[in-house]
């Protein structure tokens, strides 16, 4: 036999609470309204999860791989120590802007 939990076809749900003015209410339920959404709760998720998945797309597009954070993230609390190279071209800028 066969049986299938009902419990195991629903999607895990999470709450999210926002307490907003009601300016700030009014303006979303308005363009709610004009993009033709159900409901103010369903305008919220879907522009939420749209801008949400920008801003990751954006930070994924400068930090492509979970190693280029690490690399970075560790690069900018542990900066290497200036080698010879550097020391000299700072010299090299801080004489040329130096005013006498």
């Amino acid at each position: 036999m066969n049986q299938t939990n009902p419990k195991s076809k629903v999607k895990s749900q999470a709450r999210f609470d926002a307490r907003l003015s009601r300016s700030q209410k009014d303006l979303f339920e308005r363009a709610a309204k004009i993009r033709g959404f159900k409901s103010l709760s369903e305008f919220v998720i879907h522009t939420t999860q749209e801008v949400a998945t920008n801003i990751v797309e954006k930070h994924n597009a400068i930090l492509s791989s979970e190693a280029d954070r690490e690399l970075f993230f560790d690069a900018l609390i542990n900066p290497p120590k200036p080698n010879k190279a550097l020391k000299e071209a700072s010299q090299r800028y801080l004489k040329q802007v130096t005013v006498k």
